[in-house]
């Protein structure tokens, strides 16, 4: 999947994926799908409970280029 934007959070510690992906939904249109890519492990159920708490889409998770997992999510409002 083509995201519209990609994130790059990978070092980073959550929440700051999260605060990440909060802060910058708002660049897509409804519909498109942002990217997360991350290393923290603790990213793969943050992602997905943000999702259910904002009313977006968790779309679910691929590999990176290089094998770091990416958060698919796409923005519904």
């Amino acid at each position: 999947m083509t995201p519209a934007l990609e994130l790059d959070c990978r070092g980073q510690r959550c929440p700051l994926p999260i605060i990440e992906l909060a802060r910058r939904i708002g660049e897509v249109g409804v519909g498109e799908v942002v990217a997360v890519a991350a290393t923290d492990v603790a990213a793969r159920l943050d992602v997905q409970a943000w999702c259910r708490m904002r009313g977006q889409e968790y779309v679910g998770e691929e590999p990176a280029e290089d094998g770091v997992p990416r958060y698919l999510v796409r923005r519904l409002a």
